[in-house]
């Protein structure tokens, strides 16, 4: 039996390149090796502030802007968070028996509330366990995260494994799987942070749909430092950054990669880190372009992986609520 990949990405914002590399490119290395199933999880967009005009377009622009990365619907599960309300049941009951402490040590809600902290949603504190449903109800194997993410799966494996104790073995320990190359790619004007969907800088990141003229100019303009030298040096934030882009996309070794740059600038850099990154996203444009139009291809691919799901939630729950009193 294969094992099972659960993973899913925010419609909010647009997706860049950073998701495209750290997340999309090594779910289309599984899809003939793994069961696969991936979300667009809308229901942690509404953990800040939004705009349901918004929110919805987002949602299916994201589903078909998987579809056109290459994410074969025959191949994986893709499917709407919200079109399976078992994801809330089940993450209420893992609050229930969640501790406090566990949440309130967990980094991303104070990132997000900031200063704000007494007036944000439950929802954000919260919204680890709705995390830890989105994984268990699936009895996921693998979680396929970058490095800043394996947090939240460590605490879906303390829940579980305080779950299954309390109450009997039910749900399958899952695993972080973190690419070895590319797990967290940095903003390219500060590429001490990661790059981010939200982030104000108008040349931090390139989205996947962004004009290949405004991708190069990004690029070009990427934060280097003044030093001599094109290797991969990760005190050298910013050359590592575009490095490990290109390494990504181009499939080489490190040694291959320094050995192509030697004698060469940066901008000899950039410019070829702009072309191959321009390469990989046109492409995806035009079928994008191509999906959105369609949109009864859409809800019926949406339509068919709920169906194909709804035997592994109907066990998931039904376990849980016997072994909760429920049934």
């Amino acid at each position: 039996m294969s094992k099972r990949v659960f993973s899913g990405i925010q419609p909010s914002g647009h997706i860049h390149i950073g998701n495209y590399i750290g997340a999309i490119r090594n779910w289309l290395g599984n899809l003939e090796s793994r069961d696969n199933i991936f979300c667009v999880v809308d229901q942690h967009a509404i953990t800040v502030d939004y705009d349901p005009d918004a929110l919805r377009q987002g949602t299916r622009d994201a589903v078909a802007l998987y579809i056109a990365c290459g994410l074969d619907p025959e191949k994986c599960r893709l499917f709407v968070q919200s079109h399976i309300p078992e994801h809330t049941e089940l993450a209420w009951l893992l609050t229930c028996v969640t501790p406090m402490g566990w949440l309130e040590r967990m980094t991303q809600f104070k990132d997000k509330a900031g200063a704000k902290r007494e007036r944000a949603g439950t929802g954000l504190f919260t919204y680890p366990t709705l995390m830890a449903a989105d994984i268990l109800l699936y009895q996921t194997h693998e979680v396929p995260v970058g490095d800043d993410q394996k947090q939240h799966v460590e605490l879906t494996r303390d829940i579980a494994e305080r779950f299954n104790h309390k109450f009997g073995e039910v749900f399958v320990i899952p695993e972080p799987v973190i690419p070895v190359v590319g797990a967290r790619i940095m903003g390219f004007d500060d590429p001490t942070a990661k790059m981010s969907k939200s982030a104000p800088g108008h040349y931090h990141s390139v989205g996947l749909l962004d004009d290949p003229a405004k991708a190069h100019k990004t690029i070009m303009r990427a934060v280097t430092d003044s030093q001599q030298g094109i290797v991969f040096d990760p005190a050298r934030a910013g050359l590592f950054n575009l490095l490990s882009i290109y390494q990504v996309l181009m499939g080489q070794s490190r040694e291959q990669i320094e050995a192509y740059f030697a004698g060469k600038g940066y901008g000899d850099l950039k410019k070829e880190v702009a072309e191959v990154v321009i390469a990989e996203i046109v492409p995806i444009q035009q079928r994008y372009r191509e999906l959105i139009t369609d949109s009864t291809y859409i809800d019926a691919v949406l339509a068919r992986s709920v169906e194909k799901l709804r035997p592994v939630v109907d066990a998931t729950m039904d376990a849980v609520r016997r072994a909760m009193g429920h049934r």
